[in-house]
């Protein structure tokens, strides 16, 4: 038998292996309930990140498919967008391109007050761009060399960091690119870039052990997330999230509506204003 295809059924066997201890996947109306007690937990979490000044940043990456944006949805969907802040940055300008590699990252770090998500980040070196060669391999080994610094020199200067990286098997993966080539609402998802990296299943997984290896720290570790269940994996990461900062619940105050002034004589003028149609 051949050493490659030896390695493919061992690969087989495990994920099978994998998926039988699996739980069964989520029901929506469970799903639903416990995101309703996260999103008030997050709400709680916000109001003390405001009072407290505290600076928290959270790095997603993972697999294509592996549910990174819809993770940062359902985190951000309840929350006020002026304390928890999304970044996504796109490809480098050429100005940017001949900038320290770190450089278009730091100034989009959180102030007092302020939660930073990175839907993906700095460590685009050591994943898409070293596995599709958009970077020269030194310049990798060298990204890997300097991350750990850079990061405790972040939370040295008081910012809380989070890395969380989302994995998904290959079979789950097919089957979510499937699912965007006939869909019509997902299809904007899938990019030229998607199609080439599904076919490096094993580059991407040696680019994530090296950089494991370099960049799990005592002071900015790496959690990793079983996404292959969306709706369990979303609920995981923000229990998770929570747990790591010492926020306390709202005190929650009786509050009335005040009374609305009285009319002062005011009629609705006659205008020609122009309202939309009501299909619906």
């Amino acid at each position: 038998m051949a050493k490659n295809d030896k390695h493919d059924k061992n690969d087989k066997h495990e994920q099978r292996d994998t998926e039988a201890q699996a739980p069964a996947r989520m029901k929506r109306k469970d799903y639903e309930q416990q995101m309703r007690i996260l999103h008030g937990e997050l709400v709680s979490l916000q109001e003390w990140v405001k009072v407290a000044g505290a600076k928290v940043c959270v790095v997603f990456e993972g697999r294509d498919t592996a549910g990174k944006g819809g993770t940062i949805k359902r985190i951000t969907e309840r929350v006020s967008p002026r304390v928890f802040r999304v970044v996504a940055l796109p490809t480098p300008t050429e100005r940017e391109k001949t900038q320290m590699y770190m450089q278009r990252y730091v100034g989009h770090f959180p102030a007092a007050g302020e939660v930073v998500i990175f839907d993906r980040s700095w460590y685009n070196r050591a994943g898409v761009e070293r596995v599709m060669g958009f970077t020269k391999p030194p310049e990798v080994d060298r990204f890997l060399e300097l991350a750990p610094a850079f990061e405790r020199a972040m939370t040295e200067s008081g910012i809380v960091l989070l890395k969380y990286w989302l994995e998904v098997s290959p079979d789950e993966q097919t089957r979510r690119l499937e699912s965007r080539i006939n869909d019509p609402r997902k299809i904007w998802k899938l990019s030229p870039m998607d199609l080439k990296s599904y076919s490096r299943w094993y580059d991407y997984s040696r680019a994530r052990d090296a950089m494991f290896a370099a960049t799990d720290t005592a002071w900015a570790p790496w959690y990793i997330a079983d996404a292959n269940d969306k709706k369990r994996a979303r609920l995981n990461i923000i229990s998770h999230l929570l747990s790591q900062l010492p926020y306390k619940p709202l005190h929650h105050q009786d509050i009335k509506l005040p009374k609305r002034q009285p009319p002062g004589g005011y009629v609705q003028p006659d205008l020609p204003l122009r309202h939309i149609p009501t299909p619906f």
